[in-house]
Protein backbone atom coordinates (compact mmCIF):
# COMPACT_ATOMS: atom_id res chain seq x y z
CA UNK A 1 0.00 0.00 0.00
CA UNK A 2 1.77 3.49 -1.04
CA UNK A 3 1.29 6.61 1.44
CA UNK A 4 -1.16 8.27 -1.15
CA UNK A 5 -3.60 5.48 -1.07
CA UNK A 6 -2.95 5.47 2.77
CA UNK A 7 -3.77 9.09 3.12
CA UNK A 8 -7.05 8.51 0.47
CA UNK A 9 -5.63 10.49 -2.31
CA UNK A 10 -5.49 8.74 -5.64
CA UNK A 11 -2.40 8.78 -8.30
CA UNK A 12 -4.79 10.59 -10.48
CA UNK A 13 -5.41 13.71 -8.36
CA UNK A 14 -2.17 13.79 -7.14
CA UNK A 15 -1.15 14.13 -11.22
CA UNK A 16 -3.76 17.00 -11.35
CA UNK A 17 -2.67 18.93 -8.79
CA UNK A 18 0.60 18.54 -10.21
CA UNK A 19 -0.38 19.87 -13.41
CA UNK A 20 -2.28 22.49 -11.87
CA UNK A 21 0.86 23.89 -9.61
CA UNK A 22 2.16 26.28 -11.84
CA UNK A 23 -1.76 28.38 -12.65
CA UNK A 24 -2.23 28.20 -8.66
CA UNK A 25 0.95 29.95 -8.10
CA UNK A 26 0.02 32.77 -10.67
CA UNK A 27 -3.40 32.52 -8.78
CA UNK A 28 -2.22 33.03 -5.68
CA UNK A 29 0.28 35.94 -7.31
CA UNK A 30 -2.60 37.59 -8.82
CA UNK A 31 -4.51 37.49 -5.16
CA UNK A 32 -1.57 39.15 -3.60
CA UNK A 33 -1.55 42.02 -6.04
CA UNK A 34 -5.14 42.59 -5.68
CA UNK A 35 -5.78 41.95 -1.84
CA UNK A 36 -1.98 43.45 -0.74
CA UNK A 37 -1.73 47.43 -2.57
CA UNK A 38 1.57 46.94 -1.24
CA UNK A 39 2.55 44.21 -3.16
CA UNK A 40 1.93 45.49 -6.17
CA UNK A 41 4.25 48.04 -5.54
CA UNK A 42 7.55 46.19 -4.67
CA UNK A 43 10.38 45.96 -6.74
CA UNK A 44 10.23 43.29 -9.48
CA UNK A 45 12.98 41.42 -7.96
CA UNK A 46 11.04 41.11 -4.72
CA UNK A 47 8.04 39.77 -6.57
CA UNK A 48 9.90 37.21 -8.57
CA UNK A 49 11.00 35.99 -5.08
CA UNK A 50 8.10 35.80 -3.91
CA UNK A 51 6.57 34.40 -6.50
CA UNK A 52 9.76 31.45 -6.25
CA UNK A 53 8.66 30.54 -2.82
CA UNK A 54 4.82 30.20 -3.82
CA UNK A 55 5.64 28.05 -6.70
CA UNK A 56 7.79 26.00 -4.81
CA UNK A 57 5.36 25.34 -2.15
CA UNK A 58 2.67 24.05 -4.20
CA UNK A 59 5.12 21.98 -5.68
CA UNK A 60 6.02 20.25 -2.02
CA UNK A 61 2.55 20.27 -0.70
CA UNK A 62 1.82 17.87 -3.96
CA UNK A 63 4.96 16.14 -2.63
CA UNK A 64 4.01 16.08 1.25
CA UNK A 65 0.72 14.56 0.20
CA UNK A 66 2.86 11.35 -0.69
CA UNK A 67 5.59 11.96 1.38
CA UNK A 68 4.50 12.46 4.68
CA UNK A 69 7.56 11.75 6.84
CA UNK A 70 9.09 14.42 4.54
CA UNK A 71 6.98 17.53 6.01
CA UNK A 72 9.34 20.03 7.87
CA UNK A 73 11.98 19.38 5.14
CA UNK A 74 9.59 20.43 2.36
CA UNK A 75 8.07 23.30 4.46
CA UNK A 76 11.43 24.64 5.62
CA UNK A 77 12.68 24.46 1.68
CA UNK A 78 10.55 26.60 0.50
CA UNK A 79 11.87 29.61 2.31
CA UNK A 80 15.65 28.44 1.95
CA UNK A 81 15.43 29.18 -1.34
CA UNK A 82 14.19 32.20 -1.06
CA UNK A 83 16.54 35.47 -1.99
CA UNK A 84 18.59 36.13 0.63
CA UNK A 85 17.04 39.86 1.38
CA UNK A 86 13.43 39.18 1.03
CA UNK A 87 13.08 38.19 4.84
CA UNK A 88 14.99 41.44 5.37
CA UNK A 89 12.49 43.97 2.66
CA UNK A 90 9.28 41.94 4.17
CA UNK A 91 7.88 42.20 7.85
CA UNK A 92 6.61 39.06 9.37
CA UNK A 93 2.96 40.62 9.04
CA UNK A 94 3.40 40.92 5.68
CA UNK A 95 4.55 37.72 5.15
CA UNK A 96 2.13 36.09 7.58
CA UNK A 97 -0.53 38.12 5.01
CA UNK A 98 0.95 36.79 1.92
CA UNK A 99 0.73 33.03 3.48
CA UNK A 100 -2.90 33.87 4.41
CA UNK A 101 -3.75 34.42 1.14
CA UNK A 102 -2.15 31.82 -0.67
CA UNK A 103 -3.77 29.51 1.93
CA UNK A 104 -7.04 30.75 0.91
CA UNK A 105 -6.16 30.42 -2.92
CA UNK A 106 -5.20 26.89 -1.74
CA UNK A 107 -8.34 25.70 -0.60
CA UNK A 108 -10.19 27.47 -2.74
CA UNK A 109 -8.75 26.05 -5.95
CA UNK A 110 -7.58 22.66 -4.42
CA UNK A 111 -10.14 20.79 -3.44
CA UNK A 112 -12.40 20.52 -6.28
CA UNK A 113 -9.22 18.74 -8.18
CA UNK A 114 -10.62 15.63 -6.05
CA UNK A 115 -12.20 12.55 -7.34
CA UNK A 116 -14.56 11.99 -4.53
CA UNK A 117 -15.77 13.07 -1.27
CA UNK A 118 -13.90 11.81 0.47
CA UNK A 119 -10.20 13.34 -1.50
CA UNK A 120 -12.27 15.87 -1.20
CA UNK A 121 -12.19 16.02 2.76
CA UNK A 122 -8.77 14.92 3.03
CA UNK A 123 -7.08 17.96 0.26
CA UNK A 124 -9.24 20.75 2.49
CA UNK A 125 -7.48 19.21 5.70
CA UNK A 126 -4.42 19.07 3.80
CA UNK A 127 -4.55 22.56 3.07
CA UNK A 128 -4.77 23.69 6.53
CA UNK A 129 -2.15 21.64 7.78
CA UNK A 130 0.10 21.98 5.24
CA UNK A 131 -0.77 26.38 5.42
CA UNK A 132 -0.06 26.07 9.39
CA UNK A 133 3.43 24.15 8.71
CA UNK A 134 4.21 27.18 6.31
CA UNK A 135 3.20 29.74 8.58
CA UNK A 136 5.79 28.04 11.11
CA UNK A 137 8.76 27.74 9.00
CA UNK A 138 8.06 31.96 8.16
CA UNK A 139 8.29 32.55 11.82
CA UNK A 140 11.19 30.36 12.06
CA UNK A 141 13.05 32.22 9.44
CA UNK A 142 12.06 35.32 10.62
CA UNK A 143 13.21 34.50 14.36
CA UNK A 144 16.29 33.35 13.13
CA UNK A 145 16.92 36.53 11.11
CA UNK A 146 15.59 38.45 14.28
CA UNK A 147 18.45 36.85 15.80
CA UNK A 148 21.08 37.28 13.97
CA UNK A 149 20.24 40.75 13.66
CA UNK A 150 20.02 41.44 17.36
CA UNK A 151 23.35 39.42 18.01
CA UNK A 152 24.98 42.15 15.57
CA UNK A 153 23.21 44.70 16.81
CA UNK A 154 24.76 43.52 20.53
CA UNK A 155 28.35 43.56 18.83
CA UNK A 156 27.85 47.19 17.18
CA UNK A 157 26.75 48.23 20.60
CA UNK A 158 29.59 47.06 22.79
CA UNK A 159 31.96 48.51 20.11
CA UNK A 160 30.99 51.68 20.43
CA UNK A 161 30.53 52.27 24.15
CA UNK A 162 33.82 50.43 24.09
CA UNK A 163 35.42 52.99 21.44
CA UNK A 164 34.02 55.88 23.66
CA UNK A 165 35.36 54.74 26.83
CA UNK A 166 38.60 54.40 24.83
CA UNK A 167 38.41 57.43 23.31
CA UNK A 168 38.55 56.68 19.70
CA UNK A 169 36.12 58.98 18.36
CA UNK A 170 37.76 61.61 20.46
CA UNK A 171 40.70 61.14 18.59
CA UNK A 172 39.09 61.52 15.37
CA UNK A 173 38.05 57.81 13.99
CA UNK A 174 34.94 57.55 11.94
CA UNK A 175 34.06 54.28 13.21
CA UNK A 176 32.50 55.15 16.44
CA UNK A 177 30.01 58.07 14.56
CA UNK A 178 29.01 55.20 11.81
CA UNK A 179 28.25 52.60 14.16
CA UNK A 180 26.21 54.53 16.67
CA UNK A 181 24.21 55.92 13.31
CA UNK A 182 23.38 52.00 12.21
CA UNK A 183 22.35 51.77 15.52
CA UNK A 184 19.94 54.82 15.46
CA UNK A 185 21.64 57.04 17.49
CA UNK A 186 21.48 60.57 16.92
CA UNK A 187 25.26 61.93 16.31
CA UNK A 188 24.25 65.42 17.69
CA UNK A 189 22.41 64.28 20.59
CA UNK A 190 23.99 65.69 23.93
CA UNK A 191 25.14 62.03 26.36
CA UNK A 192 25.78 61.13 29.81
CA UNK A 193 27.78 58.18 30.91
CA UNK A 194 26.87 56.38 33.80
CA UNK A 195 28.77 53.37 35.40
CA UNK A 196 27.99 50.75 38.06
CA UNK A 197 27.97 46.68 38.43
CA UNK A 198 25.79 44.74 36.08
CA UNK A 199 22.78 43.09 37.53
CA UNK A 200 23.65 40.21 39.90
CA UNK A 201 21.87 37.66 37.85
CA UNK A 202 24.47 36.45 35.60
CA UNK A 203 28.13 37.53 35.68
CA UNK A 204 27.89 39.02 31.73
CA UNK A 205 24.33 39.52 31.05
CA UNK A 206 23.24 39.69 27.28
CA UNK A 207 21.83 42.69 25.84
CA UNK A 208 17.86 41.03 26.42
CA UNK A 209 18.41 41.00 30.27
CA UNK A 210 18.98 44.86 30.05
CA UNK A 211 15.38 44.89 28.54
CA UNK A 212 13.83 46.85 31.48
CA UNK A 213 17.02 49.31 31.43
CA UNK A 214 16.15 50.41 27.85
CA UNK A 215 12.62 50.34 28.47
CA UNK A 216 12.64 53.03 31.15
CA UNK A 217 15.35 55.04 28.96
CA UNK A 218 12.33 54.82 26.29
CA UNK A 219 10.25 55.92 28.62
CA UNK A 220 12.16 59.06 29.29
CA UNK A 221 12.61 59.52 25.38
CA UNK A 222 15.77 59.10 25.31
CA UNK A 223 18.33 56.52 23.53
CA UNK A 224 21.00 54.61 25.58
CA UNK A 225 23.44 52.11 24.59
CA UNK A 226 24.58 49.79 26.87
CA UNK A 227 27.81 47.97 27.28
CA UNK A 228 29.26 45.15 29.91
CA UNK A 229 32.78 45.27 30.30
CA UNK A 230 33.22 42.25 32.87
CA UNK A 231 32.54 43.72 35.85
CA UNK A 232 31.46 47.05 35.42
CA UNK A 233 27.99 48.14 33.15
CA UNK A 234 28.77 51.45 31.19
CA UNK A 235 25.36 52.89 29.82
CA UNK A 236 25.26 56.22 27.25
CA UNK A 237 22.05 57.68 27.86
CA UNK A 238 21.57 60.61 25.37
CA UNK A 239 19.90 63.86 26.25
CA UNK A 240 17.02 65.33 24.61
CA UNK A 241 17.77 68.32 22.20
CA UNK A 242 15.35 71.15 24.16
CA UNK A 243 16.62 70.54 27.33
CA UNK A 244 20.34 70.68 26.47
CA UNK A 245 20.76 73.91 27.84
CA UNK A 246 18.06 75.29 30.56
CA UNK A 247 17.31 71.53 31.32
CA UNK A 248 20.52 70.69 32.31
CA UNK A 249 21.08 73.85 34.44
CA UNK A 250 17.83 72.72 36.06
CA UNK A 251 19.01 69.24 37.12
CA UNK A 252 22.90 70.15 37.59
CA UNK A 253 25.44 67.40 38.41
CA UNK A 254 24.75 67.23 42.09
CA UNK A 255 21.38 65.85 41.37
CA UNK A 256 22.09 63.48 38.51
CA UNK A 257 19.13 61.00 39.95
CA UNK A 258 16.78 63.49 38.30
CA UNK A 259 18.96 62.62 35.09
CA UNK A 260 18.82 59.05 35.16
CA UNK A 261 15.72 58.55 37.07
CA UNK A 262 14.39 54.63 37.46
CA UNK A 263 17.21 53.54 35.16
CA UNK A 264 19.44 53.32 38.35
CA UNK A 265 17.01 50.28 39.40
CA UNK A 266 18.56 48.48 36.42
CA UNK A 267 22.08 48.36 37.82
CA UNK A 268 23.58 46.10 40.03
CA UNK A 269 24.17 46.46 43.36
CA UNK A 270 27.09 49.50 44.73
CA UNK A 271 27.52 52.62 43.68
CA UNK A 272 26.22 53.99 40.39
CA UNK A 273 28.41 57.46 39.00
CA UNK A 274 27.37 59.70 36.24
CA UNK A 275 29.49 61.74 34.04
CA UNK A 276 29.10 64.87 32.98
CA UNK A 277 27.02 66.29 30.48
CA UNK A 278 29.22 65.99 27.36
CA UNK A 279 27.66 67.48 23.75
CA UNK A 280 27.92 64.42 21.87
CA UNK A 281 29.60 61.11 21.46
CA UNK A 282 32.85 62.93 20.34
CA UNK A 283 33.17 64.68 23.78
CA UNK A 284 31.83 61.42 25.44
CA UNK A 285 35.26 60.22 26.43
CA UNK A 286 35.38 63.17 28.95
CA UNK A 287 32.35 61.81 30.75
CA UNK A 288 33.39 58.06 30.42
CA UNK A 289 36.99 58.68 31.98
CA UNK A 290 35.12 60.85 34.90
CA UNK A 291 32.55 58.52 35.66
CA UNK A 292 34.81 55.24 36.06
CA UNK A 293 36.95 57.19 37.83
CA UNK A 294 34.68 58.33 40.24
CA UNK A 295 33.42 54.15 40.21
CA UNK A 296 37.02 53.34 41.32
CA UNK A 297 37.07 56.27 44.30
CA UNK A 298 33.04 55.83 44.71
CA UNK A 299 34.13 53.07 48.33
CA UNK A 300 35.96 56.25 49.72
CA UNK A 301 32.23 57.72 50.54
CA UNK A 302 30.40 54.93 52.07
CA UNK A 303 27.61 57.34 52.44
CA UNK A 304 27.69 58.80 48.84
CA UNK A 305 23.67 58.75 47.14
CA UNK A 306 23.25 56.42 44.83
CA UNK A 307 23.82 57.80 41.51
CA UNK A 308 26.45 60.00 42.53
CA UNK A 309 27.39 62.50 39.84
CA UNK A 310 31.29 62.09 39.26
CA UNK A 311 32.63 65.46 40.06
CA UNK A 312 30.86 64.76 43.82
CA UNK A 313 33.95 62.58 44.50
CA UNK A 314 36.40 64.94 43.13
CA UNK A 315 38.04 64.30 46.93
CA UNK A 316 38.03 60.88 46.74
CA UNK A 317 39.33 60.91 43.04
CA UNK A 318 42.30 63.34 43.80
CA UNK A 319 43.33 60.65 46.46
CA UNK A 320 43.20 57.77 44.08
CA UNK A 321 45.80 60.28 41.57
CA UNK A 322 43.27 61.36 39.39
CA UNK A 323 45.24 64.49 37.53
CA UNK A 324 41.64 65.36 36.45
CA UNK A 325 40.21 65.86 39.76
CA UNK A 326 43.28 67.69 40.84
CA UNK A 327 43.00 70.65 38.28
CA UNK A 328 39.06 70.56 38.30
CA UNK A 329 39.47 71.60 42.23
CA UNK A 330 42.31 73.97 41.66
CA UNK A 331 40.01 75.70 38.91
CA UNK A 332 36.65 75.55 40.54
CA UNK A 333 37.50 76.35 44.02
CA UNK A 334 41.44 77.74 44.11
CA UNK A 335 41.12 79.65 41.30
CA UNK A 336 37.60 81.73 42.00
CA UNK A 337 38.94 82.34 45.90
CA UNK A 338 42.06 83.92 44.49
CA UNK A 339 40.73 86.12 41.95
CA UNK A 340 38.39 87.02 44.55
CA UNK A 341 41.42 88.88 46.10
CA UNK A 342 41.51 90.03 49.46
CA UNK A 343 42.11 86.80 52.26
CA UNK A 344 39.57 84.34 51.37
CA UNK A 345 41.81 81.51 50.85
CA UNK A 346 44.17 82.42 53.74
CA UNK A 347 40.63 82.77 56.28
CA UNK A 348 39.19 79.54 54.49
CA UNK A 349 42.85 77.64 55.49
CA UNK A 350 43.30 78.96 58.77
CA UNK A 351 39.47 77.63 59.68
CA UNK A 352 39.96 74.36 57.95
CA UNK A 353 43.01 73.84 59.68
CA UNK A 354 41.83 75.07 62.81
CA UNK A 355 38.86 72.61 62.99
CA UNK A 356 36.32 74.96 62.55
CA UNK A 357 36.50 77.16 65.16
CA UNK A 358 35.23 80.47 64.15
CA UNK A 359 37.03 82.23 67.42
CA UNK A 360 40.25 80.62 66.78
CA UNK A 361 40.55 81.63 63.33
CA UNK A 362 39.67 85.06 64.58
CA UNK A 363 42.74 85.49 66.79
CA UNK A 364 44.95 83.73 64.28
CA UNK A 365 44.04 86.27 61.90
CA UNK A 366 43.81 89.08 64.33
CA UNK A 367 40.36 90.28 62.67
CA UNK A 368 37.19 90.00 64.18
CA UNK A 369 34.59 87.18 64.04
CA UNK A 370 32.31 88.79 61.95
CA UNK A 371 34.81 89.94 59.29
CA UNK A 372 35.11 86.05 59.57
CA UNK A 373 32.08 84.64 58.77
CA UNK A 374 32.04 87.94 55.88
CA UNK A 375 35.07 85.97 54.40
CA UNK A 376 33.26 82.42 54.83
CA UNK A 377 30.28 83.09 53.32
CA UNK A 378 31.86 84.60 50.27
CA UNK A 379 33.79 81.59 49.97
CA UNK A 380 30.20 80.08 50.21
CA UNK A 381 28.88 81.97 46.97
CA UNK A 382 32.40 81.89 44.96
CA UNK A 383 32.23 77.83 45.15
CA UNK A 384 29.10 76.96 46.01
CA UNK A 385 30.41 75.02 48.85
CA UNK A 386 29.71 75.60 52.97
CA UNK A 387 33.07 75.77 55.02
CA UNK A 388 30.81 74.32 58.27
CA UNK A 389 29.50 71.43 56.36
CA UNK A 390 31.44 68.53 57.01
CA UNK A 391 31.49 66.84 53.19
CA UNK A 392 31.47 70.35 52.03
CA UNK A 393 34.62 71.09 54.78
CA UNK A 394 36.55 67.94 52.70
CA UNK A 395 36.35 69.05 49.36
CA UNK A 396 37.83 72.08 50.56
CA UNK A 397 40.76 70.80 52.47
CA UNK A 398 41.50 68.45 49.52
CA UNK A 399 40.99 71.68 47.00
CA UNK A 400 43.67 73.44 49.42
CA UNK A 401 45.92 70.83 49.12
CA UNK A 402 45.49 70.42 45.49
CA UNK A 403 46.35 74.36 44.97
CA UNK A 404 49.35 74.09 47.12
CA UNK A 405 51.13 71.17 44.76
CA UNK A 406 49.59 72.93 42.04
CA UNK A 407 51.52 75.84 43.12
CA UNK A 408 54.63 73.78 44.00
CA UNK A 409 54.86 71.99 40.73
CA UNK A 410 54.36 75.77 39.23
CA UNK A 411 57.60 77.38 40.92
CA UNK A 412 59.52 74.17 40.12
CA UNK A 413 59.09 74.52 36.64
CA UNK A 414 59.65 78.14 36.66
CA UNK A 415 62.84 79.16 34.48
CA UNK A 416 65.99 79.61 37.36
CA UNK A 417 67.71 82.94 36.80
CA UNK A 418 71.61 83.03 37.66
CA UNK A 419 73.02 86.06 39.63
CA UNK A 420 74.15 87.69 36.67
CA UNK A 421 70.59 87.33 35.01
CA UNK A 422 69.12 88.68 38.08
CA UNK A 423 72.19 91.98 37.75
CA UNK A 424 71.30 92.81 34.16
Amino acid sequence: MTLSEVRGVSPATLRRLELAAGDLAGSCLSAMEERQPWFARLPADQRAGVLLVTQTGVANFVAWLGEPTETIRLTAEAFRIAPRDLARRLSLRQTVDLVRIATEVFEERLPPLAADREEYRILVEAVLRFGREIAFAAATVYAAAAEARGAWDARLEALVVDGVVRGDAQDGADGVLSRAAVLGWDPAAAVRVIVGSPPPEEADPPPESLTGLRRHAARLGRSVLVGVQGNRLVVLLSEPRRSRGAADDAVGASSPEAVIGPIVSDFGPGPVVVGPLAAGLTDAHASARDALSGLRAAPAWPDAPRPVAADDLLPERAMCGDAVAHRRLVETVIEPLGSAGGELLRTLGSYIEGGGALEACARALFVHPNTVRYRLRRVSELTGLVPADPRDQLVLRTALVAGRLAAADHALDAPAYTSDQHRR
